[in-house]
């Protein structure tokens, strides 16, 4: 079946795309300078920042792929009815929804249609009527979201995802053989025999998705994608681009993130690819350089790379909402001080890098423990978190930013380890966790663990924050006026008037900073 018979959509807010994404100008770096006489490694942290403003954001095009199987029955379909209703209810004209329900086979109950009143009356018909019964066949629910994306005609300025809410335990077929493609599959699990594996699994093999448990802040993400297609382009420097280059043996991107990753064995140059960011996200890539004994005896900036930046996003053009393509938007410059004395005291800014050092070395151990955990070693389990905080105790940090985030590391750890006490324990609620924390930390995007006490709100945007309250509100009351998506935006406004406008001016001033640095670095070499 073809489903071309997506519902248009009223033009968004669009607006200026400059400056959505920026790259953090100067890099920072694990060393303030390294030495003349002898090979060295230095590491880079590049940091791209989304703007907090959410008055410029692309459409949401959302297919929710339910399960209505058997196993769902009672309390699990109950609370799935209840999270679509909230899903409902923030989604604005500009979006558009899509509902696809599963069991032995799939069905899609409604076509793409634009959130007005008349489809939130129509769509709340068909969620109210949905009941539990056959089997659990995942992979012809996702095959049927996805044609549904794929076979949309309205596509400019939209991003495409799927809602799978499911417990995962399916009975034909294996979810795992599809293949998402450009789009971002985010899963839900319900109820405590949730098969958490399978539904990481499918949100990892997605272009950008989560596993996690409630919905509420994941939806508050979708509702301020603020550009599509971020590409970061790392290009090695050589003598021919830079006089200055030359020391630069090998570039690598260290491990620790999800993000598709190419590198042209002729030039080089690696190209990560981001998919699309919320507003107030942040992603840092941590790369490792290798420099040979210099060549000079003479203290100098020696070049390492050139870090340039790309996506699309919504613009205005003959009254008509596009994408642009993806395109060049700044590039930044790599570059060491070599000197005869290197620095024996760490900056604030080397304190920082080291900080993100240590939090992918804290994600890694708690892959290490999950593994160790699922195979019945809990002892071995604990004692890898054990260790990994260890490190964040040694971890020294300035910044309150980098204070919060190491904060919030060992409240994870703590909270694994409480999780770990026992073989049930682990198995009732500490692999989801675990999983949860994973996949948030390899997309570095916030992914709710379950935690009641929210004390890890790692990679969390202030919407999220939002709709974290917003969700526990309508918990307890889901009559109660739910603001939608738009009223949102207009009370950021209200509570900062000049969010609107600074992502322009940041660009602007940044421009200018660039351009300083650029003069100075010229009167530099002529004297």
């Amino acid at each position: 079946m073809v489903y071309n018979d997506d519902e248009p959509t009223p033009t968004t807010n669009a607006g200026n795309t400059k400056g959505l994404v920026t790259v953090k100008d100067p890099i920072d770096y694990n060393r303030d300078d390294v030495a003349l006489d002898k090979a060295e490694s230095v590491t880079a942290v590049v940091e791209l920042d989304a703007t907090r403003s959410t008055a410029v954001r692309e459409g949401v095009d959302l297919v929710t792929v339910l399960d209505v199987s058997g196993s769902m029955g009672g309390e699990k379909i109950d609370n799935m009815k209840k999270a679509m209703q909230f899903v409902l209810m923030k989604l604005t004209p500009v979006d558009r929804l899509s509902i696809v329900t599963f069991s032995n086979g799939a069905t899609r109950e409604c076509k793409l249609r634009s959130v007005t009143a008349a489809a939130q009356a129509d769509i709340k018909a068909i969620i109210d009527r949905l009941a539990a019964g056959g089997g659990t066949n995942i992979k012809a629910g996702l095959d049927t979201g996805l044609a549904v994306l794929t076979d949309r005609v309205n596509t400019k300025a939209r991003t495409a995802n799927i809602f799978l809410m499911s417990d995962g335990q399916q009975t034909a077929n294996n979810a795992r053989d599809v293949d998402p493609g450009r789009v971002a599959v985010y899963t839900f699990g319900f109820g405590k025999d949730t098969d958490h594996q399978l539904l990481t699994d499918i949100a990892r093999k997605s272009h950008g998705g989560t596993f996690s448990t409630p919905f509420s802040q994941l939806l508050a993400g979708l509702l301020t994608v603020v550009a599509q297609d971020v590409t970061l382009t790392l290009r090695p420097k050589t003598v021919q681009d830079d006089p200055s280059a030359g020391d630069l043996d090998t570039m690598v991107v260290a491990p620790g993130t999800d993000y598709k990753q190419t590198t042209d064995p002729a030039t080089k140059v690696i190209t990560i690819d981001f998919g699309y960011v919320f507003a107030g996200e942040v992603r840092k890539v941590t790369v490792d350089f290798t420099l040979l004994k210099s060549q000079s005896d003479t203290e100098f900036t020696a070049a390492l790379a050139e870090a340039q930046l790309s996506y699309s996003a919504q613009t205005a053009s003959s009254a008509l909402v596009t994408n642009t393509k993806p395109r060049p938007q700044s590039t930044v410059d790599l570059e060491i001080f070599r000197t005869q004395t290197p620095s024996v005291y760490a900056s604030s800014k080397v304190r920082s890098v080291q900080a993100e050092i240590a939090r992918r070395q804290h994600a890694n151990a708690i892959g290490v423990a999950r593994a160790q955990a699922d195979g019945k070693n809990l002892d071995d389990a604990r004692r890898t978190l054990a260790d990994a905080q260890k490190v964040l105790d040694g971890t020294r940090v300035d910044d309150a930013q980098s204070q919060k985030q190491v904060a919030m590391l060992r409240a994870e750890l703590q909270q694994l380890l409480a999780l770990m006490g026992s073989q049930d324990v682990y198995d009732a609620k500490g692999r989801a966790y675990a999983l949860a924390a994973e996949t948030s930390h390899g997309r570095q995007r916030f992914g709710d663990r379950g935690d009641d006490t929210d004390a890890v709100r790692l990679f969390a945007t202030p919407r999220m924050d939002t709709y974290l309250q917003q969700a526990k509100q309508f918990d307890k009351d889901p009559t109660a006026p739910l603001p939608s998506a738009a009223d949102d935006v207009k009370q950021e406004i209200a509570d900062n008037p000049v969010s609107a406008v600074s992502t322009q001016l940041a660009f602007y001033i940044q421009n200018a900073i660039t351009a300083l640095q650029a003069i100075e670095k010229i009167l530099s070499r002529s004297t």
